[in-house]
Formats: C-alpha cells, structure tokens, sequence
C-alpha cells in the first residue's frame, strides 16, 4: 500500500479494566500506531496486545512516551528539566521497544504525547533532551514532531530522519502552534469539518489559524487521535481519500 500521507494514529491507551479507544477496528485505516508506553496511559499487557494487533495489520509501530500523569492522561503540563525529559523518553522507547523485539517486530518511530510534545515544540532543551533519548535509544528511529516546530528542526540537525506532523482535529494558533485544549476552539469535532481541514493541511500545504491568518505547513503524517469519538469514522475517510491502492 502507497500513500500519499501517513496515517498515524495514538493507540494502546488503556490501563487495567479501564478501555479507551477502539484499536482493533482502526488498525485496518492507519499505517502508522504511536503505542502508549505505561506513564501517561497503557500498561505492559496493553503494550503487548497492541504491539501484537500492529503486528498483525502490518502497521509501523512508534513509541508513544508521555508525562508521567494517568490521572491527567499526560496532558497537564509539568515542569521538568531536560535530564528528566531524557530519561523518561529513553525509559518508555526502551520498554516498548523490548514488547516489539520479544514479538518479532521492529521499532519504526517515536512521537511524544500530549503535554510532553507540546513542551518539545517549543523549548529548545526539552526538544533537544528528546532527541539526544531518541539518538541514544536507536539513532534509525524516526521522530514525529509538530511541523515546522523546534522538536523536528533540533533532532533534524542532530541527524535523526524526522516527519513533520498535522492534525486535522485540532486547530492552529497563527504561530504554528496547536490551540491549547483549555481553548474553546481547539479541538473539530464534526468529521466533515476535520475532512475540510485535512485537505487544507495534505493537499495545499496551508491551515487557517483561529485567527483567520493562513499559515503554510508542511505535513509527512496525520494524527488520528484513537481516543475521540470519531476516531474510526475519521480514519476511515482519511484513509479512502488519501491512500491508493
């Protein structure tokens, strides 16, 4: 299967008794699964069965390291240094990396989520932290960053090969920076709307900011986020508009 874009999607967020997203049914719509590693969701047995559902569907595995914070789902915003940015990414890419080893798999990426890729868009430290785990984990890794922010520009010089990422369900502020989710308008919930925003952002390079000023992107891979609630409807009109067979 060609593409015209990746698709990417966040999966393996549940933990324990607690389901969150429907993986199985989405693997079929994406190319690429950003695997939750136990500290902001997910646990060594989802680990497992979502490395192995990936596995199954031939879909290219990442890492998907967060803050450590499954009450907050790694979307509150810490403080933390650059050593602890490091060690907590090389941490969580090792431990996913092990499942995917043990299971006959190979490690493809790494995209951080939530607040941690938030903190690596846009401080150089923290990026640079991010990185530097990434290079020492496995220098042939791809990293997944916001597009045309500091975290891909850092490990692009750094030597790390980097896809510069777009979302369809969230929007922009005229800096190039995601709408903060305390935001009323951050998130596009109506799958015709994230469609409109989607064509903007993979065929025209662009995307209007909550402002009305367009802003020119470039975008490698899209992210589906598995946990709302038109994950599969969504995957699946990406999917059948910008895949060929």
């Amino acid at each position: 299967m060609n593409a015209l874009v990746d698709i990417n999607c966040d999966m393996g967020e549940s933990f324990g008794a607690w389901a969150l997203g429907n993986d199985e049914a989405l693997m079929p719509w994406i190319h690429s699964a950003n695997i939750a590693c136990g500290f902001h969701a997910g646990d060594p047995g989802v680990m497992a069965r979502t490395v192995s559902l990936a596995l199954k569907h031939g879909i290219q595995i990442g890492a998907h390291p967060g803050l450590p914070d499954i009450q907050g789902f790694g979307r509150r915003e810490m403080s933390i240094s650059p050593q602890e940015a490091y060690d907590m990414t090389l941490y969580q890419i090792g431990a996913l990396d092990a499942i995917v080893r043990a299971k006959g798999g190979i490690l493809q990426h790494v995209k951080p989520h939530g607040a941690l890729y938030n903190l690596s868009a846009r401080q150089a430290e923290i990026a640079k932290a991010l990185a530097q785990a990434v290079c020492d984990a496995d220098p042939s890794l791809i990293l997944y960053g916001l597009s045309g922010s500091i975290s891909v520009k850092i490990a692009a010089e750094m030597g790390l090969a980097v896809k510069h990422e777009v979302f369809a369900d969230r929007t922009y502020q005229s800096n190039g920076a995601l709408t903060p989710r305390s935001h009323p308008k951050a998130l596009i919930s109506h799958p015709e709307e994230m469609m409109a925003q989607a064509e903007d952002l993979l065929l025209r390079q662009q995307v209007c900011s909550v402002d009305g000023e367009w802003i020119v992107v470039r975008a490698d891979t899209i992210c589906v986020h598995g946990d709302g609630p038109h994950a599969l409807q969504f995957a699946k009109m990406l999917y059948e508009r910008f895949a060929l067979a």
